[in-house]
């Protein structure tokens, strides 16, 4: 089985992607394959309401969001970390939520996929809860099955990565949810 990680910050090799990479190394030592996506090193455009994906037609913009839904299809479990920019999750995050759209319209691609959210923020009431709602809600209208850190809603970490032990603990124990999850649905 598969999890992807998608780190929503447009800042190359920065936190999310970190914290990511920390994520996938846990799913590993669990036996799951990954794959990442780091929205840095992409082009995904804004979703432009054209309708043409609700004909089954794939989508007219050409970036790089292609290969983003082949890996969102793949996965079997995915995890989606994203900065708090000003109380919530990044506009290039947004942009690949927004896209998605397509794979709802097409069959609900995403249904029953178990999914965990991790957000970093300036302190640590930063917007952290905030940034976990908006993710989860995306996870919630793909008909997606939502992991938690056992205690509350998903990772909650305050910059910069590696200093914030007990944040580090909640990012750990959603991924080692979303395995669990994972394991009970084989």
């Amino acid at each position: 089985m598969k999890i992807l990680g998608i780190s929503g910050s447009p800042n190359e090799n920065g936190n999310n992607e970190k914290l990511i990479n920390l994520c996938l190394e846990t799913a590993k030592k669990r036996g799951f394959e990954t794959d990442h996506v780091f929205i840095s090193s992409l082009n995904i455009k804004p979703c432009k309401a054209c309708g043409v994906c609700k004909n089954g037609e794939p989508c007219p913009i050409d970036d790089d969001m292609d290969q983003v839904y082949q890996q969102l299809k793949d996965a079997d479990g995915i995890i989606v970390s994203s900065p708090v920019y000003f109380g919530s999750v990044t506009a290039q995050i947004k942009a690949l939520f927004d896209r998605s759209v397509l794979l709802r319209r097409q069959g609900f691609q995403l249904e029953n996929k178990p999914g965990g959210a991790l957000a970093i923020g300036g302190s640590r009431n930063g917007g952290q809860e905030k940034t976990l709602q908006t993710i989860h809600d995306w996870m919630h209208i793909h008909g997606m099955i939502i992991a938690g850190d056992n205690n509350h809603f998903g990772g909650t970490l305050k910059k910069p990565i590696g200093t914030d032990e007990e944040g580090t603990k909640t990012a750990n124990k959603t991924v080692e949810k979303l395995c669990d999850i994972l394991n009970l649905m084989k």
